[in-house]
């Protein structure tokens, strides 16, 4: 009587509770459960991160930026692994590549600071 229930239960007849294809289906789940982690979260990562790098790569004289600190300036030099910024007239700093964040579309930032603005008071 209580053979029928317990195999009812799921426990085959002389074999060990969750083994067969319970345990397959273990692993088709995992696997499926990796694809969808993998086309969600790692894959929109990994195209951000090379769009960065060819943003960083394609800097050129005349850009305007915005660094990871929160400064925004003009690329007045490109090297291999650097850039310099003028963020003020004649202020210039030099910067890793890395800490560019964007390139600054017109109308986001502050207005360059040129020679010929007033000041307002």
């Amino acid at each position: 009587m209580f053979a029928s229930i317990a195999y009812a239960g799921g426990t085959p007849p002389g074999g060990a509770p969750g083994a067969g294809a319970s345990g397959m289906s273990f692993f088709i789940m995992l696997i499926a459960m990796f694809a969808v982690f993998y086309f969600l979260v790692l894959r929109p990562q990994q195209k951000q991160a090379k769009e960065q790098q060819r943003m960083r790569d394609s800097l050129k004289k005349g850009d305007r930026v915005l660094t990871t600190g929160g400064i925004y300036g003009t690329v007045s030099g490109v090297d291999e692994n650097t850039v310099t910024l003028e963020i003020a007239q004649n202020t210039r700093v030099k910067f890793v590549k890395a800490a560019v964040a964007s390139l600054d579309k017109p109308g986001t930032g502050p207005a360059p600071v040129g020679p010929d603005e007033k000041k307002k008071s």
